[in-house]
Formats: structure tokens, sequence, C-alpha cells
């Protein structure tokens, strides 16, 4: 089961810049293994045994274009040459990764002297095994306070499935995550990796053989992942979702809807503003429900409106012990105000809200919606039978058990901190852990530009 995510190609991620914090056990260093390949004269990838006449080749010379006659050129990416058939997907995807990074860049010679190769980035990474999924980003800094994805793997595995009822991960639950993270090893080794972190979250943090399970994936995926707090759990979530913040907002109510917990953090940015979001975190609570773990207690195939309302008040109970609900409460009138949701859930929302005929992250991420366009989802979502929301392309089988248990989460939200807004994150733990890892390292401390 394939999850959307982010792609290799997708345009740079803004993250806000991290709060400060220790890398934590999972950081590493993995071994580079990169296939060779033929050079040209000029040290140019190429065709080393193409013969005949050579192309031309543009350059720039003195303001004006000019042709210059060369032993060969690199390929173009999405065109295959001539004679030859196109490369498979996942070679020309390798290729077109191998092309984004500025390091891979060809040399132009200038009036004959050769100019030294740019300085290659530093690579980051960020894994994220939680309930339901398993996420990795690998990431080179760009600008000040953004990076650039250059691989990611996603897949649902059900970490948690069945962990309600019996305290323990299942076997076929555990063999799902453990191929998964093979397939996210190979990556992570196949790549000159500066700093990775890797953490596991809800699941691992509350069955009864979760470091057991980590132990067997260190075992067989060669991958040491730590479990995290649910505080920076919460964290992350907010440094992963800081360029969304716009500079005029006074406060913020960031939720991730997960698999087993729901992490809520209050922002107050009415006073002088840090650079750093989760500096101004003034309150948040982890509460121990998500959809996956909803779901299996309510249901999440055949959900009444009897039943989703029941959901509901499950949910609004554990708020109702929320000692720091309130910190905000001077602000909730404010126009400045709003609500940033980060979880399948509120992407779900915004997929179908949009009519979309298949799930598009450019379009979602960052999308504002208003309270009563979310009104109109949630009731058309909770009218529509299971095969229904299955048939939607931007739920599908994966997720249509498990999109009404987030919704009935979104509404006890909603209840507590009603906004005119919500604005939509298609990121979050992840890219809070890429921003955490940059900002320590000190990536963009020189000039800006992502070159340490």
């Amino acid at each position: 089961m394939e999850d959307r995510d982010t792609g290799a190609g997708a345009p740079e991620v803004g993250a806000s810049s991290a709060s400060p914090g220790p890398v934590g056990s999972g950081t590493a260093s993995w071994q580079q293994r990169r296939p060779t390949e033929a050079r040209s004269a000029d040290g140019q990838a190429g065709d080393a045994t193409n013969k005949g006449k050579p192309k031309k080749r543009r350059k720039r010379r003195r303001g004006r274009k000019v042709f210059a006659r060369d032993e060969a050129r690199p390929a173009e990416i999405g065109s295959p040459a001539p004679g030859k058939t196109a490369a498979p997907a996942n070679e020309a995807r390798r290729s077109a990764e191998a092309v984004a990074s500025p390091a891979a860049a060809p040399v132009r010679p200038e009036q004959g002297t050769r100019r030294p190769p740019m300085q290659e980035l530093p690579v980051f990474a960020a894994l994220d095994l939680g309930t339901n999924n398993c996420r990795l980003l690998v990431a080179v800094p760009t600008r000040h306070g953004q990076f650039r994805v250059i691989d990611a793997f996603s897949r649902i595995v059900r970490l948690g499935e069945g962990l309600t009822a019996n305290g323990r991960l299942g076997q076929p639950a555990m063999d799902r995550a453990v191929e998964a993270l093979k397939i996210c090893g190979d990556k992570l080794r196949n790549r000159k990796i500066r700093k990775a972190r890797l953490i596991a979250t809800e699941a691992c943090r509350t069955a009864e053989n979760g470091v057991e399970f980590l132990e067997r994936v260190e075992r067989e995926a060669g991958l040491k992942l730590e479990i995290i707090d649910r505080q920076t759990e919460a964290r992350l979530a907010v440094s992963g979702c800081g360029s969304l913040v716009e500079r005029d907002t006074q406060g913020v109510v960031l939720f991730d809807i997960g698999g087993g917990s729901s992490e809520i953090a209050l922002i107050d940015l009415s006073g002088r503003r840090s650079p750093r979001l989760a500096n101004h975190i003034v309150s948040w609570t982890s509460l121990p429900v998500g959809v996956v773990s909803l779901a299996e207690r309510f249901g999440g195939r055949t959900v009444t409106r009897e039943i989703f309302a029941a959901m509901v008040d499950d949910v609004a109970g554990r708020l109702a012990s929320f000692d720091g609900r309130d910190r905000l409460s001077h602000l909730k009138a404010s126009p400045n105000f709003h609500l940033l949701g980060t979880s399948g859930t509120v992407t779900t929302l915004a997929g179908v809200h949009l009519d979309l005929e298949r799930y598009d992250r450019r379009r979602v991420d960052g999308l504002w919606m208003d309270r009563d366009s979310v009104d109109r989802m949630v009731e058309r979502l909770v009218g529509w039978d299971f095969q229904q929301r299955c048939a939607n392309p931007c739920i599908g089988a994966d997720r249509a058990d498990l999109v009404l248990a987030g919704c009935a989460i979104l509404e006890a939200i909603r209840a507590v901190w009603p906004s005119e807004r919500l604005r939509v994150a298609d990121r979050g733990l992840r890219e809070g852990i890429l921003s955490e890892l940059m900002a320590d390292d000190g990536v963009w401390r020189n000039d800006g530009r992502g070159r340490a």
C-alpha cells in the first residue's frame, strides 16, 4: 500500500528555524555507494563511445550566444537519445535527482579555463515510523530556512493495527513495517548522508513489545530508531509547519492528527516574534487517540451519524481535561487567529474540497479553507457509505475506514477553538526533523543559500 507523498521532484520546502535540542540517538552517517559513469574529456557525463560528427553546444561568450563543438554532451532528461529507447521510470527519476543537485551540474568552460566544481551540498534525512505510515525524506538545504527534497518514500503499514485491543504490535503489522524500513535503509545507505534522525512514535511508545520490535528493525533493516516522547513530537510538528504561519498572524492552534495520538500546540505570536516558531508554544497536549485507535474502537467501515457523534464526544471529553486549552482565549476573536492542521485527515478534506481527480500535494499544501467549506466537507463524508469513500480518489481503500475517525477528532478540536479559517499542511514531523538537523549543523549560518 503506497501512500501519497512528496517526491524527489517537489519544489523547495520552507521550514522554520528549529528550536534547540539534541539530535538524539537517531543521528547517523551512511556509506555512499554510487554507480560510476563514463565522463568525457571536459569532465561532463556522456557517452564515451559516441562517434561521428560532434554536436553543437551553445555557450555564452562576451554577452552573446555562440556555438562551440564538443566531443560529447549530457543526454536530455526526459527524452531518449536518437536510436535509443527511453530509460525506465525509476532510472529517469534517479537521473533527475542527480541533475537537480548543484554538485552534479556540468562545469561550463570559459575562455579555455575550467571553473572549480561547486561544493557538494550536505544531505540530510528524516524517517518517521508512525502508527499508520512509514515515511522518509532526504533533502539538501537551499535558501535560509528552506530545503529541497531529493528523495522520498511513504507507505501505509498500519503498525498499530490491533494495538488498542491487545496492547501489543501484531506480527503481520510488524512484518509490513520491516519491509518498508528495509527500503528506507537501502535508500539511506546509497547516499552520503551527513546527518539523519529516525524516529518512532505512538505505536512503539505504547506497545508492550515496542522496544523488542525496534531491536528486530535494527537487525533486519540496519536502522536504529529512537522512540520520541509526545512533547518532542508536538515540537517537531510545529517546526515543520513554520513557513505556513504568515507574518501578521497573532495566534495559531496547530494540530497533528496521527494514527495513534493527536498532538495539539497553542502558539501565541501577539508579542515580539522569534524566528523559531516553536519558541512561541504557550501550551500543548498529546491525546492518546488517533484515526487508527478511534476507528478500531467505534468502527470505521459503517459509521452512522450516531456513531460519528459518539466519536466526537469521546475526543471532546479528552480535550476537556487539557488545562492549557484557554491560553489563546484573548486571540480567538482576532481575524489573525487560525487553525493549522497537518495530517491525512485535513489533506483528504482539502482534496475532496478541490474535487481533485488525483491527489496533488502542490494544490493542497498551504490551502486555506473557511469554516463553511470545512463544514460542508465533513457533512459530505459523513453522508457517504464505505464504498463511496473508497471510490473517491483522494481517500481510496487505504483510508476509507479511517477518514471519519479523523473528521471526528477535527470536529472536537474545532469546537474548542472555533476559527473562521483553517490552513492545510501536507508536511509535519519529517520536515521538522530536517529543519532542526540543518539548523543545528549551521548550514544556513554563512551565506543563506544552504552551503556548508
